[in-house]
């Protein structure tokens, strides 16, 4: 299985883990139905419509509501580090969660305590957290935006809001932020940095960058970057090479644009409906 960790923004949203499954391209989780916008449940949909298409393994999902104030997040920490050991897992990949320190070293020693260890995947929150805790390097992919990666580049912020001003205005600078991250031990084996060109990262070398086909229009809909991060889930979950799964992820990603023909009224579901064609193109142009 691959599990996917995230938080639903609705306060009535109970903790739920189970197996997801697109229904008519509804997302549902045991008998809730999860309305797929931007966020955790665009990610775990890209996720679910990518493994079927790849025949991958299934997608596990562990879920709470959290509106900001923190409680769902901490219910799904205490959750996994008394639980996670008891799932076997290919890939775990962490989205939104608020960021804690004490309750993601806990959650990350029980992960290393598991008798076979899961690639990890962070983005969002959970990056946020593995930084400030010094646990950077534990993981295998971060999938930073430009904004997310200047947090990652500044050794002393402790926290994204204090980020540094000139480290912020250097956005048009990705490959010294990448540069700098590495410096610090602040980055994952792998990244994959999201934006207007993509870049695909292993120990601080910049192995590729995907910026075709690119859609203005996309850029108005929001949980693309979700879409992302979930199309990796399961590529790496299905076999794929880390640095060919990022490649893969990042190609179809663009491509759900040229196929759902976007304008800025375009809603994420409409792009994650032809995610199967999308890896279509992109695995028939490079063989695995």
């Amino acid at each position: 299985m691959l599990g996917i960790v995230g938080t639903i923004p609705d306060a009535r949203f109970p903790l739920l883990h189970g197996r997801a499954h697109l229904v008519d391209d509804q997302l549902w989780l045991a008998d809730q139905r999860i309305p797929v916008h931007r966020g955790t449940p665009a990610l775990l949909a890209a996720a679910v419509k990518a493994s079927q298409y790849l025949h991958g393994p299934e997608i596990y999902a562990f879920l709470a509501g959290d509106i900001g104030m923190g409680q769902g997040s901490r219910d799904i920490y205490a959750f996994l580090s008394r639980h996670v050991q008891t799932f076997s897992l290919r890939v775990l990949t962490f989205h939104y969660l608020q960021p804690d320190v004490d309750w993601h070293n806990k959650v990350l020693f029980a992960i290393e305590a598991m008798a076979e260890r899961p690639m990890l995947i962070a983005d969002a929150g959970f990056m946020y957290a593995a930084k400030m805790s010094g646990q950077a390097a534990s993981y295998d992919f971060f999938t930073p935006d430009a904004g997310e990666l200047a947090f990652l580049a500044d050794e002393m912020a402790p926290h994204p809001f204090y980020t540094r001003g000139f480290i912020l205005h250097q956005h048009a600078k990705v490959e010294e932020l990448i540069h700098h991250a590495y410096q610090h031990d602040n980055a994952a084996t792998h990244l994959l940095v999201k934006g207007g060109t993509d870049y695909v990262v292993r120990n601080d070398q910049i192995v590729a960058k995907v910026s075709s086909p690119s859609f203005p229009a996309m850029e108005a809909i929001g949980g693309t970057g979700d879409t992302l991060t979930g199309l990796l889930t399961s590529l790496c979950g299905s076999g794929f090479e880390p640095l060919e799964a990022a490649v893969a992820a990042a190609s179809a990603n663009r491509l759900c644009g040229a196929l759902a023909h976007p304008t800025p009224a375009t809603q994420i579901a409409e792009l994650i409906a032809v995610i199967p064609q999308a890896l279509e193109k992109v695995l028939q142009a490079k063989p695995v």
